[in-house]
């Protein structure tokens, strides 16, 4: 894992039984929000696909603190995409002998959660970063 990806986690799943733009209501309401956040919005949700959707929110948080160590007070929903899954085609008898197309779609999720390191946190290490650099400098050029 790079460095850049270190307090990244992810989770997926391959066939929600429901149409895109459905699933796209749902995740549009926990992107950007805090993990513990859009638990909440999605225990409120009234939409049926929300609690498919928390269950795979709940495994990246679970995927983020077992696997890479992260804090969970920390972690944030970074994305949340959907994309086309199979498609079932049925036909059902219309009159005058046709047939219409009956297409029942399902769908993939991916959610990533990352960790918020603080804005002071960041300054520190850059600071922390930038003198041992100077210290180098110095140290280098009285030899």
């Amino acid at each position: 894992m790079s460095e850049k990806n270190k307090n990244i986690a992810s989770a997926k799943a391959k066939s929600l039984k429901t149409s895109i733009a459905k699933v796209n209501l749902v995740l549009k309401m926990i992107r950007g929000k805090k993990a513990e956040n859009a638990l909440n919005i999605l225990a409120f949700s009234k939409k049926r696909i929300s609690n498919e959707i928390t269950k795979i929110l709940k495994s990246a948080i679970a995927n983020a603190e077992n696997n890479h160590q992260l804090d969970i007070d920390k972690l944030f929903v970074k994305e949340a995409t959907v994309g086309k899954s199979m498609v079932l085609k049925r036909f059902r008898p219309r009159a005058r002998g046709r047939s219409g197309k009956i297409l029942k779609p399902f769908s993939k999720v991916k959610i990533l959660v990352q960790e918020k390191a603080k804005e002071k946190e960041k300054a520190k290490e850059n600071i922390k970063d930038n003198n041992k650099s100077l210290e180098e400098k110095n140290n280098g050029t009285k030899n």
